[in-house]
């Protein structure tokens, strides 16, 4: 972006371009508008992002958004279009680790983030105010959520309800199927944090031999109790309808259930999974985003995707605009995934090791299934 152009975005534009017509970010006209095609996960997720960032800004430039739901399958999709030539996604919601590993592949753009993104508003640079490990070689994060496991309050008796990840692998206490992701990434850790390991030694163990071996094994003890899940959308489904008593799932998705649909669920904070989730630019498709990345990953957007769902924003000055669910009115603070009681045994994923093992992982995984 060259500095003319990050003058016009600081707010700079004269009065008589203002007059003209021009969008506030000045880069839109009714008769530039363009589609733009972006990848998502989905869900209560897509509708908070829809909200937030799409309509004031299809409102604002007259473009046409296409919302496309292959989020879960992102690096695939993106190698595959890559390798066809033809890629078709203008943007793309990914993971810390698929992005690093996307980036390494070249399938996504470098990002100068304190170029390309807004200042806080009192100025301080994107470098400084986005937390810690939300900017990547070629990712900005704009939330922070967590992988969590919820239960049915209804297939418990009130004096025996489960409150930890050990419960979870307790058969006998606490009956009932689980669904599970169909992923080694947070089986495994919960698995040797329900088997013992303290949550911030569980990335050491994992990279032992024993370690792997001894997280299938707490695996072991309640495989044939698991639906496995591919679809975030699955387990709130399944634990409504009391095919699960257990489910894995996005704090997010449970959060909607529970407060716009009224499911009778709580969530086990315990051993939360804890991550950053954010944009990716497909190679050669940055000049058709940057606008829209730059006004979807500002203050005041990502604050505002708070309002309709428990994900907290990835901008430190973005906290004290968060308040109240935009529907029902409670507060968000108690539903978020960095709330203090709620992060007290948190495990943040190691995005590092992921991108380092996640195919190895992943095949003894399915190996393991087969079994």
């Amino acid at each position: 972006m060259n500095s003319s152009l990050r003058s016009f975005r600081k707010g700079t534009l004269s009065t008589a371009v203002a007059v003209a017509g021009m969008s506030v970010m000045g880069l839109s006209t009714a008769a530039q508008a363009e589609t733009l095609n972006i990848v998502s996960w989905g869900g209560a997720y897509s509708m908070s992002q829809h909200e937030a960032y799409d309509k004031p800004w299809m409102e604002k430039t007259g473009d046409e958004i296409v919302n496309i739901d292959r989020s879960g399958n992102a690096l695939a999709g993106l190698r595959a279009q890559s390798q066809a030539g033809n890629v078709t996604w203008d943007l793309v919601d990914m993971l810390p680790a698929d992005a690093m590993i996307a980036c390494a592949e070249g399938l996504i753009e470098p990002l100068d983030h304190d170029e390309l993104l807004a200042d806080a508003p009192d100025g301080t640079p994107p470098s400084e105010d986005f937390v810690d490990g939300a900017l990547g070689e070629c990712f900005v994060a704009s939330i922070v959520y967590s992988n969590i496991v919820a239960f049915n309050t209804e297939m418990f008796p009130e004096d025996n309800q489960p409150s930890s990840i050990e419960d979870v692998f307790d058969l006998e206490n606490y009956p009932g199927k689980r669904t599970l992701m169909r992923k080694p990434i947070n089986n495994l850790e919960w698995a040797l944090v329900a088997d013992g390991v303290a949550p911030e030694d569980v990335y050491d163990v994992l990279e032992t031999e024993e370690g792997i071996q001894r997280a299938f094994a707490k695996l072991d003890t309640i495989k044939d109790e698991v639906i496995w899940w591919e679809e975030g959308a699955q387990p709130p489904q399944l634990l409504a309808d009391e095919e699960v008593a257990f489910g894995s799932a996005y704090n997010g998705r449970i959060f909607n259930a529970m407060v716009t649909e009224d499911q009778p669920f709580e969530i086990i904070w315990d051993a939360q999974v804890f991550e950053l989730d954010g944009w990716v630019v497909p190679t050669g498709k940055l000049d058709k985003v940057k606008d829209y990345l730059y006004f979807a990953t500002d203050t005041q957007r990502l604050a505002d995707q708070a309002k309709y769902i428990s994900y907290g924003p990835a901008r430190k000055s973005s906290a004290e605009f968060v308040s109240t669910h935009a529907e029902t009115g409670i507060e968000m603070e108690p539903h978020m995934p960095t709330y203090g009681p709620n992060f007290a045994t948190a495990i943040p994923k190691d995005d590092e090791f992921w991108a380092d093992y996640n195919d190895e992982l992943t095949q003894r995984f399915d190996a393991w299934l087969a079994q």
